[in-house]
């Protein structure tokens, strides 16, 4: 998880870089950047058309170009940011979907239970034709759809008895409106009633309602007197503008966000005394100006800050967010790291995608059970002042420059899906090269593995996790003692030859400790023949032969096969070293003379214990091939501590009999390391 963080975080900042790359490749070209201020009367009357319809200023009786030059103006400044971003919206011929209702509850639900948002729905009557036509009815939905306003056609013959009982015997314009300035507050209906079927009358009317709600300032007293004023509001945006009504996109915020900021629009157009304004800070218009707790901040003075609904509704959701914001952030952060999964997981392109699914659902899941305990404890009263102190946090960081940037980086990309998706493709292909490269390093062979080998492996671990579900659990370790495991307890009292043998991996004995069997004071060869009798002269001068001169049996030799280590055992048994008794036991054991029938000695061989794992047992006899342990061969332990020749034992368990042959113990599961014990002191105590 925390690779898959580091990736992401590695993703975000190749994005900030790669934007303020752009942005210096756009002055190169160009000469401006896009906080930089655009003269509108070096625009053409197209172009300032275009800023006013984005803004939501009519400009239908406006046919000079000064007039529309001074419009302009009076909404606020324009950047060449604005400017490019609404030429591209222009060009952009992309058909916005209007809503087509079935009835009366799927009206309810989306028109009247819907308190944040504006609606407006054609009504079509029994029999009757509609109140605007299909090419007016197109334009008037592209150009409300700006502003975040929400279209539907009801026709009364799906329902006519909800329209006879809402009174809509005749085609018209019904626009749905919250009507108080609270959070999730009733919604009213109001019904177009202008005799001039135009698209400008019918926005016109649709932003008078709109700007209706808008609390506005006309006069200096006041404005003194709602600045000084303190009421549960902690955010308020002021618009200081000289303009009728304040612009469609403001309107249509102060819808979007009822209940969390005050929009105010102070009207100074006919202001004989702007001493005030002066006293407060504000010595232009028009100005946008944020007001909250901690001071007074100037919108549009950062990079990103345009006279536009969508710049300033991400200004004011990183001010003000809800609940569902941070809900959708945290959900497509979780998403965005999940994928990087697809990239990070080596091997066959099935299992790529199948560790995907498998992290997408993990993911999601805890996201959503991580969120439940949270919106519960929002919902206690006493922990008002610390939803207050997370607010002012959010406030104090997100009105920096950084965070103007990472808006305005945001707004870019969003507007740019295609770019966003190339480049998480191209940084998801640079780390699945670079793992790759890593693991091939380190000699990982599911680098290699294909779509058959690895469905193979899954399904054999899916088998072995339904016959013998103890198998899945090897990894972990199991403290208890084997005696005390019902579940060992119940298959030794079973009958195992009438169950299913499961399909249990085999890369366990990999983990298993492997070392070499030494002696300590072993004598040299000649020693070791004087002491044979005369009847073991042939065999004595085979060894000799062999050991003649000082052979070594490399380990992978030694793996190959299990005939090679018993002939190396044999040829290795005049150095062979044993103990007092053929059975495990914890003290050190010594050889004495003639201890093993045919090896007798005058002198002592005792095995070099400190060779050994500190919880093996030690022994010196493999209990599957009867055989001493020779000095040099390779040993094997099992969890249970019991240890064997290495081949001996890994033919054993490669035979499907996973179990310790001496006490039945799992070979795959872990059990509490055994402690020898101390010898007692002989020194009389103090």
């Amino acid at each position: 998880m925390w690779v898959k963080l580091c990736c992401l975080l590695l993703y975000f900042l190749a994005l900030f870089v790669l934007a303020r790359v752009f942005e210096a490749v756009a002055w190169y070209e160009s000469g401006f950047l896009a906080t930089q201020l655009v003269d509108p009367v070096a625009l053409s009357f197209r172009k300032l058309r275009t800023i006013l319809e984005c803004r939501g200023l009519g400009h239908s009786g406006l046919p000079e170009k000064k007039d529309v030059r001074e419009l302009v103006e009076k909404s606020g400044d324009l950047m060449e940011g604005e400017l490019y971003s609404a030429l591209k919206e222009e060009e952009a011929s992309e058909s916005v979907s209007s809503t087509n209702f079935s009835g009366e509850m799927h009206f309810y639900e989306l028109v009247e239970d819907t308190k944040d948002g504006i609606w407006l729905v054609q009504v079509i009557a029994n029999n009757r034709s509609p109140l605007v036509g299909k090419v007016h009815w197109e334009k008037m939905v592209k150009k409300v759809s700006r502003f975040g306003i929400r279209t539907g056609t009801f026709n009364c013959s799906s329902d006519p008895r909800y329209c006879k009982r809402r009174g809509w015997l005749k085609s018209t314009l019904i626009m749905s409106v919250p009507q108080t300035s609270t959070s999730k507050g009733k919604v009213m209906l109001k019904e177009y009633s202008g005799r001039k079927i135009e698209v400008e009358h019918i926005f016109k009317w649709i932003t008078a309602h709109a700007a209706s709600r808008i609390k506005t300032i006309y006069n200096s007293e006041h404005l003194k007197e709602e600045w000084n004023r303190s009421d549960h509001y902690r955010v308020k945006i002021y618009l200081f503008a000289n303009l009728d009504q304040p612009p469609a996109f403001f309107s249509a915020l102060s819808v979007k966000f009822t209940g969390r900021v005050e929009f105010i629009f102070v009207n100074v157009e006919n202001w004989d005394n702007k001493s005030y304004m002066a006293e407060i800070g504000i010595y232009k218009t028009p100005s946008y100006i944020l007001r909250t707790p901690e001071g007074i901040y100037r919108y549009g003075n950062n990079t990103g800050e345009f006279i536009s609904l969508r710049a300033m509704d991400s200004f004011l959701r990183s001010l003000q967010p809800e609940v569902n914001d941070l809900f959708v952030l945290s959900l497509v952060l979780v998403n965005l790291m999940a994928w990087m999964d697809l990239f990070i997981t080596q091997g066959a392109t099935i299992k790529r995608f199948v560790v995907l699914i498998s992290t997408l659902g993990t993911y999601n899941s805890l996201l959503i059970i991580s969120w439940l305990p949270v919106l519960g404890f929002l919902q206690l009263p006493y922990l008002d002042s610390f939803y207050e102190y997370s607010l002012k946090l959010f406030r104090y960081s997100n009105t920096t420059t950084l965070a103007s940037w990472v808006r305005a980086d945001w707004m870019f990309y969003s507007s740019h899906p295609a770019l966003f998706l190339s480049t998480y493709l191209g940084h998801g292909l640079l780390i699945d090269y670079f793992e790759k490269k890593r693991r091939r390093n380190n000699n990982t062979d599911e680098v290699n593995a294909n779509n058959l080998e690895w469905l193979s492996s899954l399904w054999d671990w899916y088998t072995s996790y339904l016959f013998h579900p103890i198998a899945s659990f090897q990894h972990f370790p199991f403290d208890s003692d084997w005696d005390e495991d019902p579940d060992l307890f119940l298959e030794r009292l079973a009958f195992p030859d009438l169950w299913l043998h499961p399909l249990i991996p085999t890369d366990y004995i990999k983990n298993l400790p492997v070392w070499r069997f030494q002696c300590i004071g072993a004598h040299s060869d000649e020693e070791m023949l004087e002491t044979f009798p005369d009847s073991e002269s042939d065999s004595d001068s085979e060894n000799k032969e062999v050991f003649s001169s000082d052979r070594e049996v490399s380990e992978d030799d030694e793996l190959s096969t299990f005939h090679r280590c018993s002939e190396g055992e044999r040829r290795c048994g005049v150095e062979a070293c044993s103990c007092a008794s053929h059975y495990c036991h914890h003290e050190p054991c010594e050889r004495k003379v003639g201890s093993y029938g045919s090896y007798g000695s005058a002198g002592d061989l005792e095995p070099d214990w400190s060779a050994w794992p500190s919880n093996m047992l030690h022994c010196t006899e493999c209990v599957v091939c009867l055989e001493n342990f020779a000095r040099g061969c390779l040993l094997m332990g099992l969890p249970c501590g019991h240890v064997f020749h290495q081949n001996c034992i890994v033919m054993w368990l490669a035979g499907g009999r996973h179990c310790c042959p001496v006490c039945r113990w799992a070979s795959y599961k872990k059990k509490q390391p055994y402690t020898h014990p101390q010898p007692l002191s002989s020194e009389p105590p103090s």
